[in-house]
């Protein structure tokens, strides 16, 4: 007799089905009048949850504490990898973008840019116009006979250049003069 499971053997394992708590049926129940819920307050209220944090109106202990140092996340540029194993199996001719991967469903998502990893042995001759290379990968395609071309990549504005620009684009004030004609300090 085999053990596999079929629809007319088949159980849920053991543990993962319990009898739901059955509220306000009775004193001797363990779970009635209050439900479990205890005497009064916020907590007993329905709705009556408080926030994750929320110390009663005093200063929370994340506002508490100083804040330093400095988070990149919001800064970092994320490549979608693709791999020379993947390369090899697509059926393209000329220049591969990441427009080419898209299409051929390598790339999917939002990225800031494609870059190329070395796993896997490549013996076509592609022609690469990407974000990014390693350097394993970069020494197969070129052994390949394959030619790389690396798009720049995302660059972002140097830190507060808007006030700079504002600050460079007005002339400059004479000294003892008003800052608007016909007003006074």
């Amino acid at each position: 007799m085999s053990s596999s499971i079929r629809l007319h053997n088949s159980k849920p394992r053991p543990g993962s089905r319990h009898r739901v708590k059955r509220l306000g049926c009775g004193e001797s129940s363990g779970h009635g009048k209050t439900s479990g819920k205890g005497h009064k307050g916020q907590k007993a209220r329905s709705g009556g949850s408080i926030r994750l944090g929320f110390e009663g109106g005093q200063m929370p202990l994340i506002r508490r504490i100083p804040k330093r140092g400095f988070n990149n996340t919001s800064f970092k540029i994320a490549y979608a990898p693709v791999n020379l194993v993947d390369l090899e199996k697509l059926d393209v001719t000329g220049v591969i973008d990441e427009a080419v991967l898209r299409t051929a469903g390598l790339v999917k998502g939002t990225w800031d840019g494609v870059k190329v990893l070395g796993f896997g042995d490549l013996t076509k001759k592609l022609s690469l116009k990407i974000d990014g290379i390693s350097a394993s990968a970069r020494e197969k395609v070129e052994k390949a006979g394959g030619a790389i071309e690396i798009v720049a990549a995302k660059v972002y504005p140097e830190r507060n250049s808007a006030k700079k620009i504002a600050n460079t684009s007005k002339p400059a004030k004479a000294k003892g003069q008003p800052s608007t004609p016909g007003k006074k300090k």
